[in-house]
């Protein structure tokens, strides 16, 4: 499939908030834990626009999934395998990702997205942006407006181009970072 085909199928959705995506997370968070072993994972959030109550979003679950250094990749992603799971890898990766440089797909068929889609960021532990960025979010209604009318404006340009939106959105977050970075408090975990 090519490039273009891939952005038909799978366009850039901006939908309203649904209560059911922290139990979308907990399901998945479950599942995960059992097949990869609960001794693999440091921890593991939700992140991203679903994790915002109230906030509009692309309906996919964001996982952050912190793993142990001495995990062994090759039996995570025998673990996490096709169809239900698609490995990305970082010769597949469009955007830069942190190390291990892995990324999991769910809920991608191949007639479009599955009713519950998840994208799970596999990293080594650390002080992630994007927990900064969330808990921000989850305390400054102000900002979580700002956010969403965002997005509603980049979908005009971007419903096909995923990596354009997520690169759109670059400046706004990271300026939200920064001031998260200033407060007095860090990320829940």
């Amino acid at each position: 499939m090519t490039k273009k085909e891939r952005a038909k199928l799978y366009p850039v959705i901006i939908s309203e908030y649904n209560p059911e995506w922290p139990t979308w997370f907990a399901e998945e968070k479950s599942n995960l834990e059992r097949l990869i072993g609960s001794e693999n994972i440091v921890r593991m959030n939700h992140y991203g626009s679903t994790a915002v109550p109230g906030l509009a979003a692309k309906p996919t679950i964001d996982i952050l999934l912190e793993i142990s250094k001495t995990t062994d990749i090759g039996k995570l992603v025998s673990a996490l395998s096709p169809p239900v799971y698609i490995c990305l890898d970082e010769s597949s990766l469009t955007i830069p990702t942190h190390p291990p440089h892995l990324m999991f797909l769910k809920g991608y068929l191949p007639s479009g997205f599955d009713k519950k889609v998840y994208h799970i960021h596999v990293r080594y532990p650390g002080d992630w942006e994007e927990l900064w960025f969330r808990d921000y979010l989850l305390t400054h209604p102000k900002a979580v407006a700002e956010y969403a009318a965002l997005k509603r404006m980049l979908i005009q340009d971007y419903k096909h181009d995923r990596d354009g939106y997520t690169n759109a959105k670059t400046d706004f977050i990271s300026a939200i970072v920064e001031k998260a970075l200033q407060a007095p408090v860090g990320p829940t975990l």
